[in-house]
């Protein structure tokens, strides 16, 4: 029963989440853009828009190109999905509040993260399709160059609490480890960002040059499960960056309100990860893989090196 209640809690939390993120998208975008369309949908603040835009997609028609290669094409969304599902099992949401407990826990989650790659070339692959392909070269060449820098960060906080354990990383936290693990941190939030294809790293997709990149031939519900999987991954890159560099639950009557603090947290970077969509404009391929090779990585380095020293002295 313990069981069932934990997977049926994920399950949950994998298809509420990412839509009351999705809606918050348009509302802070129409604020921020002085857009008319989000706010007007169901009269009271636009509140039907999101119920809108799902019905738009179901009914839609599924189509399949004539030359491609069905079983791979059908499958890409899914397996956009998969990872983040994994993922969300392992983030602790308070003190023994979290779906499955690992001791290598940040392994696994990097691991599994990893696999975004693979569905992003399926579906270039296998769309037959020029602009498909290039967006998932550019995606590939993106998704390869960001995992060091978001791996070397997420080290340097695993070797400061001395742990893999995702809720062992939070018990270890302590407050002044926000100016010392700034760095990562903010490392590891702009290549989560990069890994999510968020704008202002959103080459892959590049609508004003690649049409839709690697989702250009996708339609209807598959389509909506890759839109899906982009609002799961704001999620999930919020709530590691609220776990390994924010302390998660901690927080005025922690044992109590653990589980509110680390949500609170979560919706705080959700918002920033919002306001650089609106904020920030695309950045060329050149741009985004020096911002990756010349600042990132030595900057994820030389944090390293000031843990190892530190920890050292303690």
């Amino acid at each position: 029963m313990e069981l069932l209640l934990r997977v049926g809690a994920v399950m949950a939390a994998f298809l509420v989440l990412p839509l009351v993120i999705g809606q918050a998208e348009h509302k802070v975008m129409a604020h921020m853009q002085g857009r008319v369309g989000p706010m007007y949908a169901g009269a009271f603040h636009g509140w039907a828009q999101l119920v809108a835009d799902g019905v738009k997609f179901v009914q839609k028609e599924d189509i399949t190109p004539r030359e491609a290669d069905r079983t791979v094409f059908r499958l890409a969304p899914i397996v956009a999905l998969f990872p983040y599902l994994i993922v969300i099992l392992t983030l602790p949401l308070g003190p023994n509040l979290v779906a499955q407990s690992l001791d290598i826990g940040l392994f696994l989650v990097l691991a599994v993260l990893g696999i975004g790659v693979v569905a992003v070339l399926m579906s270039a692959w296998a769309s037959a399709n020029k602009y498909s392909l290039l967006g998932g070269v550019r995606g590939a060449a993106q998704l390869l160059g960001y995992e060091l820098p978001l791996v070397l960060a997420a080290a340097s906080v695993a070797m400061a609490a001395g742990t893999l354990s995702l809720p062992g990383i939070v018990e270890a936290w302590r407050p002044w480890w926000l100016i010392w693990q700034a760095p990562a941190a903010l490392v590891f939030f702009i290549a989560g960002l990069a890994e999510i294809r968020r704008p202002p790293f959103d080459m892959p997709i590049a609508d004003s040059e690649l049409v839709f990149g690697y989702m250009t031939e996708y339609t209807g519900l598959r389509f909506a499960f890759f839109l899906l999987a982009e609002y799961v991954g704001i999620v999930v890159i919020a709530g590691l960056t609220t776990v390994l560099f924010l302390g998660g639950w901690h927080g005025p009557f922690a044992e109590q309100l653990g589980w509110l603090w680390t949500l609170l947290k979560v919706a705080a970077l959700s918002f920033v990860i919002i306001w650089f969509r609106v904020t920030y404009p695309r950045l060329r391929e050149d741009q985004l893989q020096r911002l990756c090779w010349l600042i990132l990585v030595p900057v994820s380095l030389a944090q390293l090196v000031l843990t190892v020293a530190v920890k050292s002295l303690l």
